[in-house]
């Protein structure tokens, strides 16, 4: 990151998904590419990554976390949200330097006044102390493995520390901290110690490139050099290759391609926050500003997916302060949700750790924008999981035979537009999601396999599914004139609409009114 940032039914329900997630793994390993997917190498079937960070990469190199709770218990956390995976985050010195990784865990506390965090880490997982930091890296890998979750291991610095600022010595090879083949090294020896752990699924070669040494002669040969080392070691790996300016550029690639396949082993990634537009967020209207950065994000990393060579692109860090009181974060969100969701990304939440050991100076410093709450017990936000569910879901599959269709998503609460056993139309889960068609501006927006279509019957009055699909009301443009009641998401009721057809200066200035139409094929 640039900057600081009651019920039987549920207990069955993150039960069933941690079971699903566990099998899902097993019959989906090793992992290769084919256009724009990752899929299963033996049957070709897609395999959608909604992955959480987690990480080891600051001054303890401990894996945060160790202090709250059993191992095994946040593991299953993890999969109960409905994560299948994790990248982990680790430095390069924790492979390549013996006064490092040598080093305890225990040992590791002391160097930073830690007595509190190893004393409750002597309660809840006391054989951690103990153990060499890498070994201790190692265990956790492990027991992600057991709990069913697939690993993307992370590069994210060279020197132990919090990440990122634009010249800290660990941004780009040849800073003070960032020797180029000490870097491969490490990756050489990531990749050999993990070579028989099936569900350590790829790699990624460095986090967030960044300042004044940045330059992409450099990049292109020094990311073709890691990537090699990777895949001559262990072929299986995915090779996951970031790029310039704090992993939101990679438009140089239109220009001159990476040049390596490894066998369908490469996956590009990139980063979106709103605080590369906070200023912009707060001040322009949302619509407007969702545009802008939309664009701007395909412009610079997702056109990778398009064309006549397109490749898997993978959103490894996106992320909110999600005690929901940041004006440009709430904005950028109810932005990010429907537009990553209408490619069907793959991605990696910003980010489960809860709090930290040491910090820039700091004791248990908490994470604002962490799924978990402080004490790593129960989920911070949990209005923010279920607006997740449609981003967690896949949507579109290569393979799928089924007919195309929509979904109609509402932006700022993540709930679909569905009709119920009586035909009322009402906002609800996205698991199980109605299934529209429409043909494109002005046409009806059609109850898939029904005579049945969405009508108007009057501003503020809820909308409803008729067989009158010919009438005006029943004609729809794709910003859809509808609202969310603030108090009650499930009640969806037709607003005027406040911009003329193709008055392309008009923007909604609520975004309740957000709907949009998501595509899917699954059956």
């Amino acid at each position: 990151m640039e900057m600081i940032r009651g019920t039987t039914l549920k207990t069955l329900l993150l039960i069933s998904l941690s079971v699903v997630a566990t099998l899902s793994v097993c019959e989906s390993l090793p992992l290769s590419t084919k256009g724009r997917w990752m899929v299963d190498d033996v049957t070709g079937r897609r395999v959608k990554l909604k992955c959480v960070n987690w990480i080891s990469h600051t001054e303890s190199m401990i894996t945060e976390g160790l202090h709250s709770q059993p191992i095994g218990d946040i593991a299953d956390k993890i999969s109960e949200m409905g994560f299948n995976c994790v990248r982990l985050t680790y430095p390069t010195f924790l492979w390549t330097r013996l006064d490092y990784y040598n080093k305890t865990v225990a040992e590791s506390l002391d160097s930073l006044n830690a007595t509190e965090a190893k004393a409750m880490i002597s309660v809840h997982n006391p054989r951690f102390l103990s153990l060499p930091l890498r070994e201790s890296y190692e265990r956790v890998v492990g027991e992600l493995g057991r709990r069913g979750l697939m690993l993307i291991l992370d590069n994210h610095v060279s020197k132990p520390m919090w990440c990122c600022e634009r010249e800290d010595g660990n941004g780009f090879f040849g800073d003070k901290f960032f020797d180029p083949e000490e870097w491969i090294e490490g990756l050489s020896q990531v990749a050999n110690r993990f070579k028989d752990e099936s569900h350590v699924i790829g790699m990624s070669m460095r986090n967030e490139l960044r300042g004044q040494r940045s330059n992409q002669k450099d990049w292109y040969k020094y990311m073709r050099e890691g990537a090699k080392a990777i895949h001559s070691i262990n072929p299986n790996l995915l090779v996951v290759v970031s790029g310039l300016n704090f992993d939101k550029d990679l438009s140089f690639l239109k220009e001159k391609p990476f040049g390596l396949t490894l066998n369908n082993k490469v996956v590009f990634e990139a980063h979106w926050y709103s605080f590369d537009a906070t200023e912009q967020w707060n001040d322009k209207p949302p619509e407007q500003e969702c545009k802008d950065r939309a664009r701007e994000f395909y412009r610079d990393a997702g056109f990778l997916r398009e064309g006549d060579n397109p490749a898997p692109l993978f959103i490894s860090e996106f992320g909110m302060d999600l005690r929901m009181g940041n004006v440009a974060d709430n904005r950028y969100f109810n932005c990010y949700l429907p537009t990553v969701a209408a490619k069907d990304l793959d991605w990696a939440l910003w980010t489960l750790q809860a709090s930290y050991y040491y910090r820039q100076g700091s004791l248990f410093l908490e994470e604002v924008y962490s799924v978990l709450d402080f004490n790593w017990e129960k989920p911070r936000n949990p209005q923010f999981l279920e607006k997740l569910t449609i981003l967690q879901e896949m949507l579109q599959d290569p393979n799928s035979e089924a007919s195309p269709y929509y979904v109609i998503v509402h932006a700022k609460s993540g709930l679909c537009v569905n009709v119920d056993g009586e035909k009322k139309v009402h906002g609800s889960g996205c698991r199980y999601r109605t299934k529209w068609t429409h043909s494109g501006d002005g046409w009806p927006i059609e109850l898939m396999g029904s005579n049945l279509c969405l009508k108007a019957v009057g501003d503020g009055r809820p909308v409803k599914v008729s067989t009158d699909c010919r009438s005006q009301q029943s004609r729809w443009r794709r910003s859809l004139c509808l609202d969310a009641s603030s108090s009650d998401p499930s009640s969806i009721v037709t607003r005027k609409c406040t911009c003329k057809e193709g008055d392309l200066n008009c923007h909604h200035e609520e975004q309740s009114n957000w709907f949009q139409l998501v595509p899917s094929n699954i059956p």
